[in-house]
């Protein structure tokens, strides 16, 4: 059965299958999608990077369907002593796919060798490498020159916090993934409540959905102020 808690533009569960059906455009992150419809990027590097919620993890996984990568998070990839790149501590055999790396905020110094050794390699070969982060490169510090060189020379394409379409959409999206009932009123109350971010909507249904659960009761306006007394704005 599939799981009915599908996840749509967040990239906060990653057991969560995704496709471009579900994802939802918006102005929000046209840049991002613009730059991985292209196909040709500088040195054949992409790195995405906006805020949690706003939907990299998302559009990586579909550009990694669409183009038949090979799919890693950051902080699995690794190299032996021979200098063998690893993923998981498997070894990572060459072939003509393109790379994508997720969350790459995660990467530790003992990892950058192992991303430089990939970057060149990539490169060599001529495949390409699409990366995701939170902060662009020019942001971050990195170990090795060599490294921080060839990453603030990479193509960046940001995304921001969904615009009140989006996230009007997006919200509506959320709960009925999750088959919930939830009256307009109470829907259109948490919209104008809730902090203005993707990250701040999923945490919101997510509780929503747990405590709706466990209690066997309708989602209400009441239920929502004490489950989401922390994200909620003042009333006026």
């Amino acid at each position: 059965m599939t799981d009915a808690r599908v996840q749509l533009v967040l990239d906060l569960q990653q057991d969560r299958p995704f496709s471009a059906e579900r994802f939802i455009a918006g102005s929000s992150n046209a840049s991002a999608r613009a730059w991985l419809a292209r196909a040709r990027w500088p040195e054949g590097r992409l790195w995405l990077w906006g805020p949690a919620g706003t939907g990299k993890s998302h559009l990586l996984h579909v550009w990694a369907q669409q183009n038949g990568a090979v799919q890693f998070e950051a902080a699995a990839l690794s190299c032996d002593g021979d200098g063998a790149l690893l993923v998981a501590g498997q070894k990572l055999e060459p072939g003509v796919t393109p790379f994508v790396i997720d969350h790459l905020e995660g990467l530790e110094q003992k990892q950058e060798v192992a991303l430089l050794h990939l970057l060149n390699r990539a490169h060599a070969a001529g495949r390409r490498v699409l990366m995701a982060s939170r902060h662009p490169p020019a942001r971050r510090f990195f170990h090795l020159p060599d490294l921080a060189s060839r990453l603030r020379a990479t193509m960046t394409a940001g995304l921001e916090e969904p615009e009140d379409e989006l996230r009007a959409t997006l919200l509506l999206s959320l709960m009925a993934e999750r088959q919930l009932v939830v009256p307009q009123s109470v829907t259109d109350w948490l919209w104008r409540q809730l902090p203005r971010t993707g990250e701040a909507l999923v945490r919101a249904v997510n509780r929503l959905d747990d405590a709706a659960m466990k209690r066997g009761s309708a989602i209400s306006r009441a239920l929502a102020m004490e489950v989401l007394a922390d994200l909620l704005k003042e009333e006026d």
